[in-house]
């Protein structure tokens, strides 16, 4: 049952003593401060470097590299083989002891004593994914600052951190299922205050940490973004020995980060088949796709959502309640205002007249781009005077659908429904640990029919609302504690500043998801800072737009003003 202070799930035994304890986190900055002896095990060496050499721009830069900073004191130990090798296969992880909880740290010459500059944290757990270490810069390479958001945070003179993370699909050393969710989030906010234990020693400001990523990446750095300091999280973080943890379980140090650069978030996990159906059915765009092979769940599941959207208490711009009733004349005007954006932005953008053909390239990572034709019937376009004249809401949805497959009935909280135990949704982010995986959403749950699985009223003799009613219930504490909208407006320090891109193309979730957590964000008075928008004629991905999100970044970077030196308050 979702009741703060009540949060024993996966991974690593919490001491009681500890969980009672789970308060909010104190505001003292803490840099300098190691009386914990699991702190001072934690110390940065400013020395352990490795110097590489890049182009950026054709001009080369020195970096430092730490090399896999393990940024908690009592890491999970994983499996050597992993999941996720060539061909569906397996992979072999060099790091078993830390290589989930680490972080690479590059630091570009210019920033070599600058402690002001910010730090860009890059998560990459694609799919809700487990993320092992990765070296996001490399000897060698060149990059293009204009499309490559590595060597334009190195060119900005930034701190770039590579941050991995558990999550789903980790295989423990014990067999076991240790990335089980809130896995990610409390291992992302112990990379934070690894930063700010270490603050007065190393280059970069932990004061002005922007959160990356897409995807389940995007997910992550939303749920980072908006739960800055909630003492839900402590037992957890004390479990991995995080810092800023004291013997009593209460935090010495912070977690909130300065802004999010969030890309087609996978978020809001217990409420994204509502939307995801809603939006595919309300003008039948299953059907006519040809990608309704299970129309009674699909309407069952749409027919949730309204009661949700109102349960929200959203607000439009025009200060306008968003419900279902014009959720798609919202979506409606956000697609309009992303193409006239994309007009706008420079003569040569251009929107193909009705009857023409977009032509869209695609292709995976090592293939050859393919490009393919598709007719245009949804949007007129005046591109001489900038302004979409029209949007044919169902044709568009259509369009969107035709170009990727819709995914399956449920979308995203599918294992264990009429029989699919093949499913790669997200259902394998909850449970306990021992499990490989439990339903998590009302519907899933009550029509889990695979025997045996513990997950559904076939195994538990429980419905839904049954089971979560139980105090001893875990599943439903899952789901809140990856979800920014659970604490967006809330006493947790939301990041003051945020950019959001979903991509006009992207069928992997409903834009409702993303609108939402603009809303949810418009509203918040800690939050000064929202640039959202649906990029136009982007699929699902991110890092597209590199020049216009790192000009946001300096801008709010510039508008903050220089952070305190360490150790002191703001």
């Amino acid at each position: 049952m979702a009741v703060t202070g009540s949060l024993v799930l996966t991974a690593a035994p919490v001491l009681a003593s500890v969980a009672a304890a789970a308060t909010g986190a104190a505001h003292s900055r803490g840099s300098a401060h190691f009386a914990d002896p699991q702190d001072a095990a934690l110390a940065f060496d400013s020395t352990a470097y490795t110097t590489i050499t890049v182009s950026v721009d054709g001009q080369p830069m020195n970096v430092r590299w730490y090399k896999e900073i393990c940024y908690v004191a009592n890491p999970v130990a994983a499996a050597a083989q992993q999941p996720g090798g060539p061909g569906g296969g397996s992979t072999t992880i060099p790091n078993t002891a830390c290589g989930y909880e680490s972080m690479n740290v590059f630091v570009p010459e210019s920033a070599f004593g600058n402690q002001q500059t910010p730090i860009y944290f890059a998560v990459n757990n694609s799919g809700w994914m487990a993320s092992y270490i990765k070296a996001g810069v490399t000897n060698g390479t060149s990059y293009n600052s204009a499309t490559s958001n590595v060597g334009a945070a190195l060119k900005a003179g930034y701190v770039f951190a590579d941050v991995a993370n558990r999550s789903r699909g980790l295989i423990g050393a014990d067999g076991t299922s240790p990335g089980k969710a809130p896995a990610a989030v409390v291992d992302a906010k112990a990379a934070v205050r690894y930063l700010r234990l270490n603050d007065a020693t190393m280059p970069g400001s932990a004061e002005r940490i922007v959160v990356n990523g897409t995807s389940g990446g995007g997910a992550l750095s939303s749920i980072l973004g908006a739960s800055g300091n909630s003492g839900e999280y402590n037992p957890y973080l004390a479990a991995i020995g995080a810092a800023g943890i004291d013997a009593s379980g209460r935090s010495t140090l912070r977690d909130d980060v300065f802004a999010v650069n969030a890309y087609c978030p996978i978020t809001d996990l217990g409420n994204a088949d509502r939307a995801y159906e809603w939006l595919y059915n309300i003008l039948a765009t299953r059907d006519t796709t040809g990608e309704n092979p299970s129309p009674v769940d699909a309407a069952a599941i749409a027919a949730q959502f309204p009661a949700y959207e109102k349960r929200l208490g959203l607000r439009n711009p025009d200060g306008s309640q968003l419900t279902a009733a014009n959720m798609l004349d919202t979506i409606r005007k956000e697609v309009i205002r992303s193409a006239e954006t994309y007009m706008k932005t420079d003569p040569a953008n251009t929107i193909p007249p009705l009857g023409g053909t977009f032509e869209i390239q695609s292709g995976g990572p090592g293939a050859p781009p393919t490009t393919k034709s598709y007719v245009n019937d949804w949007i007129d376009a005046d591109n001489a005077t900038d302004k979409v004249l029209s949007v044919d809401m169902a044709k568009y949805l259509a369009f969107v659908a035709t170009q990727a497959a819709l995914k399956t009935t449920p979308a995203f909280d599918a294992v264990g429904v009429n029989g699919n135990t093949t499913s790669g949704t997200e259902t394998n982010l909850f449970g306990p640990s021992t499990q490989k995986y439990m339903n998590y959403t009302e519907y899933s749950w009550n029509h889990n029919n695979v025997a045996g699985d513990g997950s559904g009223t076939d195994d538990t003799g429980l419905t839904w609302d049954q089971y979560t009613s139980k105090k001893s219930t875990t599943v439903d504490d899952q789901v809140h504690l990856i979800n920014p909208m659970d604490f967006v407006g809330t006493s947790a320090d939301t990041a003051p500043n945020w950019y959001v891109r979903n991509g006009t193309r992207d069928r992997d979730t409903s834009f409702i998801i993303s609108l939402n957590l603009d809303r949810a964000l418009e509203a918040d008075k800690q939050v000064k800072n929202v640039d959202y928008q649906l990029a136009w004629n982007q699929p699902h991905a991110g890092n597209y737009d590199v020049p216009e999100a790192m000009a946001w970044i300096a801008g709010v970077v510039r508008n903050a003003g220089t952070p305190l030196a360490p150790g002191r308050h703001e």
